[in-house]
């Protein structure tokens, strides 16, 4: 089951994707904007939020996944945005199902395998004692030994519910970190998405770089890349009007 929200009840339809740790309200803001113009739909991604586990999260498997819950919501084409691993998803789904996407929006990751770079916000996760601790604070402090940024801290730890006085976590974390090495892969993408896409990068992030425009352009050949200045790989809420406005003008036809 994929769980998803929708903001705006005219125009076409806009999916939005998240990356990993994330859920659906992190785009809340940016849906409410776009819904004047869009049927926006975020959606929790599986093994996110409130969609069901997933045990072998390749991008196929996740890919079929999104597909199966357009079909299910009688969604026969959308435009597709996916940030970070979100943004991995969305290219394949762009490859699969290429006459379902109108146009696709990829922010701030390059079809490429990456390096591990959350192995500590996996142990700080795992660290936690959910049967130990009494507050947000009592996880907050723990996590504190292997994530020091406060932004970062407070984004993992939107995932961590309280239900009948006992916390626990909106993530399947044990099947993500199985999946990690998966997650890291570029997509199995077996053709080419010829349809106008965007790649917006962040201009302080290393996810998307020169080196990796040939990457971009064999499965991508209609691509025109854009970069917001000041930010950061979280571009979309840094500078969420000139990103807003970037989306608006590439959908426009």
């Amino acid at each position: 089951m994929i769980y998803s929200k929708q903001y705006g009840q005219t125009g076409k339809h806009l999916i939005i994707l998240h990356g990993l740790f994330g859920n659906c309200d992190n785009w809340h803001s940016i849906a409410q904007n776009l819904s004047e113009y869009y049927q926006v739909h975020c959606l929790d991604l599986p093994n996110h939020g409130n969609s069901s586990e997933l045990k072998e999260a390749t991008y196929p498997n996740t890919a079929k996944a999104i597909i199966e819950w357009m079909d299910h919501n009688s969604i026969t084409e959308s435009y597709l945005l996916g940030h970070s691993m979100g943004g991995k998803v969305a290219m394949q789904i762009a490859s699969d199902a290429p006459k379902r996407i109108i146009k696709l929006m990829i922010a701030d990751i390059s079809p490429i395998d990456y390096s591990p770079s959350h192995l500590e916000i996996f142990k700080g996760l795992k660290a936690i004692n959910l049967k130990k601790i009494k507050n947000r604070s009592e996880a907050d402090e723990q996590l504190s030994n292997y994530v020091s940024d406060i932004n970062v801290k407070r984004f993992l730890l939107k995932n961590l519910i309280k239900k009948e006085g006992a916390f626990s976590w909106r993530i399947a974390l044990d099947t993500l970190q199985n999946n990690y090495q998966t997650i890291l892969k570029k997509p199995l993408m077996n053709k080419a998405y010829t349809k106008p896409t965007l790649f917006i990068k962040g201009e302080r992030s290393h996810y998307i770089e020169p080196e990796h425009k040939n990457a971009i352009l064999e499965h991508f050949p209609n691509t025109t890349v854009k970069t917001i200045q000041g930010t950061g790989h979280w571009l979309h809420a840094e500078k969420p009007v000139p990103f807003i406005s970037l989306i608006k003008r590439f959908c426009t036809p």
